[in-house]
């Protein structure tokens, strides 16, 4: 069941989606060659405690971490180690954080240290993740429905070459971190569930290089390319309102 969210409820959301916003931006200038996951995990629960807010991701499903952190062929939540990045990587940190009551979740991915170390793919990749969420989020508005947003999403990916992961989707969030509904990042306009004020989601396309077929990867908690392209994963949480989307996670 989907629930619709009060105007109470979306400003408590926005208060909390804008701390995330600032603590991921703060995260990702910290993002440099021979840095750790490790060491981003622990700045990262140290902004929530400076913020006075709870990690969503620690102890959910028995995560380990406040902090997802996934590397070139890793798509989504993998685990901080001790590995020393490396400039050219491919990063992705996905973050998520509890407040008085309600959770928010973003992530973003970005090149560490000097873009020409990086594949040649690798700006046109990250480019492709980034506008198909944009053109998501134009698409959200009272009477649409997800299909419309699953569809922009992948035209903007495969009109650049790449692949959407479909295996994994974005969700509803609210009081639960992951509530209905299940929101895919392809299909066709005009199908699924009809957007409604009062909705909260989370858009996250995944996309990869290659294959869209993904593994378990051996820390037992990510997922990561089953032929070892590359990926890379944004997201915002987002309000349906009468006017039109709400990006909630933003400073």
């Amino acid at each position: 069941m989907i629930s619709l969210k009060t105007d109470k409820e979306i400003a408590i959301m926005k208060k909390g989606g804008a701390i995330l916003a600032r603590v991921m931006k703060q995260l990702l200038k910290q993002v440099k060659p021979e840095v750790s996951g490790e060491q981003l995990n622990r700045a990262a629960l140290a902004l929530f405690f400076d913020y006075g807010v709870e990690p969503a991701f620690l102890g959910h499903e028995g995560f380990p971490a406040a902090l997802c952190v996934s590397r070139n062929n890793v798509v989504v939540h993998g685990l901080p180690d001790s590995q020393p990045l490396k400039s050219g990587d491919i990063l992705s940190l996905d973050l998520g954080l509890k407040y008085q009551g309600y959770y928010l979740d973003m992530a973003s991915t970005v090149i560490v240290g000097k873009k020409s170390d990086a594949p040649a793919i690798a700006v046109k990749f990250l480019q492709a993740g980034e506008e198909s969420l944009k053109e998501a989020i134009k698409m959200i508005k009272p009477g649409n429905t997800f299909g419309d947003l699953a569809e922009a999403t992948q035209k903007i990916i495969e009109s650049a070459g790449f692949t959407v992961v479909r295996n994994l989707c974005g969700h509803g969030i609210g009081q639960e971190l992951h509530e209905d509904p299940q929101i895919l990042n392809y299909g066709l306009a005009g199908e699924g569930e009809v957007l409604k004020e009062g909705m909260v989601i989370c858009l996250e396309p995944m996309l990869t290089t290659g294959s869209w077929k993904i593994k378990k990867s051996a820390d037992g908690f990510g997922y990561e390319t089953s032929d070892g392209s590359l990926a890379c994963h944004f997201e915002h949480t987002i309000a349906i309102t009468k006017k039109g989307p709400q990006v909630l996670t933003k400073p």
